[in-house]
């Protein structure tokens, strides 16, 4: 019997796995949940079709009681997973995301970018372009969801996102600002424990950081982006990216884990935003004792609501 085909020739542990025939099995499968309205909050969602032609989709919330009279914020959210697992439909980010519409009172699309490695980078950055600008097509209220053209201000947009999703938040908030789809004005973007990467440690790193967590990190960002020029490429390392001063937005919230394995890169992307020129207002949160993305897990924790209730404040501050 050829048992070749069953010879691994990639793997990120504990995510996904390359056999040497081509077949791709995902170590981790996420719990589908289906849209529909969460008996809890009220909150309404459905799935849509942003193209057709490349299979982009979205998930799309609106609050209990909304009226087309009150238009609210949009917040246009891209989902973590290092580029490789998760989705809009998981159980995870669906009850997250029926939270922040609910308490925030915005109008949510969730966007369902392709994953690699059947689709490297950068096509996770083209989708989220492609969500964006299919959100510009409702900006005359003739769009083709009548949910955006009903109830969301596309005067008033929050870009967000969590660890992966945090680095496209990031990347999405800099092209706004060069190429803004005529229409749309972005107030903000929220990056949560957002994914940034480099080949040289930066900040208190190399003291708690071992090096078989460098290498995972290394071959995750390499895995996802077989392409890349390697860990200080711009789009992983934003300290390398010299457009970072055009972020098209007034003002930004990052929230970082304090045991996450990313807290220091994400407290020196607050030096790298503060030293780039950058004219916006810049707000750093600390969850001391907290993992990555602990929010996901147990949104009732005292920290996971707090940290919603940051959100929440910063879209509806006047």
């Amino acid at each position: 019997m050829d048992t070749s085909t069953d010879e691994i020739i990639k793997e990120v542990p504990g995510l996904i796995r390359i056999f040497k025939d081509g077949r791709i099995q995902k170590l981790y499968v996420p719990n589908i949940v289906p849209a529909g309205t969460d008996p809890s909050s009220g909150v309404i969602s459905k799935d849509v079709v942003i193209s057709q032609e490349v299979n982009i989709s979205a998930r799309l919330y609106i609050p209990k009681a909304t009226n087309s009279h009150q238009k609210l914020p949009l917040l246009i959210f891209f989902h973590g997973g290092g580029f490789v697992i998760e989705t809009t439909t998981s159980s995870m980010y669906h009850n997250f995301v029926n939270l922040v519409v609910s308490e925030s009172n915005v109008v949510a699309v969730s966007v369902d970018y392709r994953l690699a490695p059947e689709f490297p980078l950068p096509i996770a950055y083209e989708d989220s372009w492609e969500a964006i600008k299919w959100v510009a097509e409702h900006v005359n209220g003739n769009g083709p969801e009548p949910w955006l053209n009903e109830y969301a201000d596309l005067q008033n947009i929050f870009i967000g996102g969590d660890s992966a999703g945090g680095n496209i938040a990031h990347h999405m908030a800099i092209r706004v600002g060069s190429d803004t789809p005529s229409g749309l004005r972005f107030q903000g973007a929220i990056l949560l424990h957002p994914y940034f990467w480099g080949k040289e440690r930066v900040g208190d790193e190399s003291d708690w950081i071992k090096p078989e967590m460098v290498a995972y990190l290394d071959g995750l960002w390499a895995f996802a982006h077989p392409g890349s020029s390697g860990p200080d490429d711009p789009l992983i390392n934003p300290d390398m990216d010299p457009t970072i001063t055009g972020m098209g937005c007034s003002k930004m919230l990052v929230c970082i884990g304090g045991n996450d394995f990313m807290r220091a890169r994400d407290w020196n992307y607050k030096a790298v935003i503060e030293k780039s020129g950058w004219k916006g207002k810049l707000r750093v949160a600390e969850d001391k004792g907290e993992e990555h993305v602990f929010f996901l897990k147990n949104s009732s924790a005292a920290n996971a609501c707090t940290l919603r209730t940051r959100i929440c404040t910063f879209i509806n501050e006047v």
